[in-house]
């Protein structure tokens, strides 16, 4: 008995690594890239403003990846939801310019339009049984060309300074002039301190559920982490985001669209990790026929996923909409690469049944970065569509080699 109880937690620890190694090892490589173009860049990479820019370039990725994640989860594609961002820009460009409509309405109509066109495209993938590359590549050249129709080949503008925040606003300051009142201008007048009171507290909050939920799988002899690793790793995140929001407290604070997204990311893994539909996704995408033995409706939850990929490119439609103050026929071009990108990069499986929340959002970044790093390096654009591509075959090889050893 004593032997068992030995050996035991090694080979938990060993069945740990192996199943948890890529999302190590993917966290681990966005932290080098940024290291690399940190000193490539001569410190530029890290700038305050230029991190800021790098939010405002990719949240709406970023908020396309979930739901791409989910579709890919569940073994399809979708190829159009770049040009269901140039769609639902036009939509809402011409509500607001030229019929003076208020701007929460049109946002709520907007998103409503964007579910209602995954609706459509989720029904032909889901009952029709078309498959979802031949329907989303009809639905991409289809709302691209209603887009250029709309707008007429000109740029719709400029939008109400409320519907601009979304993108470009900042979360107000109402922390510092109680501070100011008490200490003066020694706490630094330019500083945030909202901004860094929401870091601190994210901080707290994820040593506390992540200690929480570490101790109840203990106590269920679920497999853990090693407690040094768990605690390295909790420290790296509290220090990463409490160093995250410093510098953007130093500049202009936490941008809108970082809210939203993050309030985004938090929901979908509640969803995909503490929810049943979210299990049942999984299930969908690691066999399909064995998810519809046990009772599962499959069609149904083909559907749901593209409904609500429609109606997170709608939402990122209007963030970048709001962030360009006009909506353009050329919005959202090759959007659909990179948030596919991001989804495999992350982890996600091309099979389907494979993929999490964070290691897609680290994906998302992985490419943000580089893409922000080249450009101020001067790299031309070719250049990085080459390097995005070597990525991505890469990302996908190991995923392949992955599944073979296994």
């Amino acid at each position: 008995m004593k032997h068992e109880a030995v050996e035991t937690p090694n080979k938990d620890q060993t069945g740990f690594w192996k199943s948890n190694l890529r999302d190590y090892g993917l966290l681990g490589s966005l932290l080098v890239i940024i290291a690399l173009f940190e000193y490539l860049t001569g410190g530029v990479l890290l700038a305050p403003v230029n991190i800021t820019n790098l939010i405002l370039q990719n949240s709406y990725i970023v908020i396309m990846a979930l739901g791409m994640l989910l579709i890919i989860v569940g073994g399809n594609i979708d190829l159009s939801v770049g040009s269901i961002v140039g769609f639902i820009g036009a939509i809402a460009a011409t509500m607001m310019v030229d019929y003076k409509m208020p701007w929460v309405p049109v946002v709520g109509i907007s998103l409503v339009a964007g579910g209602l066109i995954g609706a459509a495209q989720g029904y032909f993938v889901a009952y029709a049984k078309i498959p979802s590359f031949i329907v989303t590549l009809g639905g991409m050249l289809v709302f691209r060309g209603l887009t250029g129709n709309i707008l007429l080949g000109q740029f719709v503008g400029p939008f109400p300074k409320d519907f601009q925040s979304i993108s470009s606003g900042f979360i107000p300051d109402v922390v510092s002039a109680p501070l100011l009142a008490l200490f003066g201008d020694g706490i630094g007048t330019s500083f945030r301190w909202t901004s860094m009171l929401v870091g601190l507290v994210g901080a707290a909050l994820l040593i506390f559920t992540s200690a929480r939920r570490w101790r109840r799988a203990k106590a269920h002899t679920m497999e853990t982490e090693p407690l040094a690793l768990f605690i390295g790793k909790n420290a790296v995140f509290a220090i990463l985001i409490v160093g995250f929001c410093y510098l953007l407290a130093s500049y202009r604070g936490l941008p809108n669209v970082l809210i939203i997204m993050g309030a985004l990311i938090l929901l979908y893994m509640f969803v995909t990790q503490r929810m049943t539909i979210g299990r049942r996704i999984y299930a969908l995408g690691g066999n399909r026929l064995a998810a519809q033995l046990s009772g599962i409706r499959t069609e149904r939850l083909i559907f749901l996923t593209f409904v609500n990929m429609g109606a997170l490119a709608g939402l990122a439609g209007l963030i970048v909409a709001a962030r360009l103050n006009s909506a353009t026929p050329s919005a959202g071009n090759s959007f659909e690469l990179d948030v596919i990108a991001a989804c495999f990069i992350g982890g996600a499986s091309a099979s389907g049944g494979v993929g999490k929340v964070m290691g897609v959002v680290i994906g998302a970044f992985v490419m943000g970065v580089m893409n922000n790093g080249m450009s101020i390096l001067g790299i031309g654009i070719y250049w990085q569509y080459v390097v995005k591509g070597l990525v991505l075959l890469a990302a996908v090889y190991v995923d392949g080699y992955q599944k073979n050893k296994g």
